[in-house]
């Protein structure tokens, strides 16, 4: 039987931190928001209060929790962390710096994370791109085929690669394309309905400030 109903995502980048600022890579070392992450926070809470969302996913990471609370505001939902969310690890190489001023990352094939994911090789302690997908692939797939959440609307609060992995996932793109798209700004907001178990992105990367 085909259901009426539309579920609604509503997918987050967290606010800006400290190392954003540096350009420093994060991955899983938790750097709450700076201040201006908080402003870009609230402006994106006040445009979306109408939203009616009826539950939140959160990486646990400080820096998506608190964006996540802050886009709460008064609501009274349910609040849960989920680690298939998180962010990618970069391992040993969290805390350096991919700026051209400061840069210091010393393997020269690093940047194909970006440039070319199709041949990037993780440092050690770091989880790869194909890894990354499987984990938001998992979690995508059990929330668009939970029949008890047809036509709810769910705020998604997670990071630059976890957020880029789920939108992979939804457009069944080669690993190649992994960053097409690019990096969505800090509190960018992507929208995607789901109907039928059928995820489809109806509007990407859009910010209120």
């Amino acid at each position: 039987m085909i259901s009426e109903e539309k579920m609604r995502l509503y997918i987050i980048r967290h606010g800006e931190t400290e190392w954003n600022v540096k350009r420093r890579f994060q991955g899983r070392s938790d750097i709450p928001l700076n201040e201006e992450g908080r402003r870009l926070a609230r402006i994106t809470a006040e445009a979306l209060e109408d939203v009616p969302f009826s539950r939140i996913y959160t990486s646990p990471l400080k820096r998506a929790y608190e964006t996540a609370m802050i886009i709460k505001g008064v609501r009274d939902i349910p609040v849960m962390t989920e680690p298939r969310i998180i962010e990618i690890s970069f391992g040993e190489y969290e805390g350096l710096c991919c700026g051209k001023k400061d840069y210091n990352i010393p393997d020269p094939e690093f940047m194909n994370f970006f440039d070319r994911p199709e041949a990037y090789k993780p440092p050690r302690g770091a989880e790869g791109i194909e890894e990354l997908k499987a984990r938001t692939a998992d979690f995508l797939a059990e929330i668009v085929h939970n029949k008890d959440m047809e036509g709810d609307t769910i705020l998604v609060s997670t990071h630059g690669a976890a957020l880029r992995g789920l939108l992979s996932n939804i457009n069944h793109v080669a690993l190649r394309d992994f960053w097409k798209g690019g990096v969505h700004k800090n509190c960018a907001v992507t929208i995607v309905d789901v109907k039928d178990g059928q995820a489809v992105i109806t509007e990407e990367g859009k910010t209120y400030y």
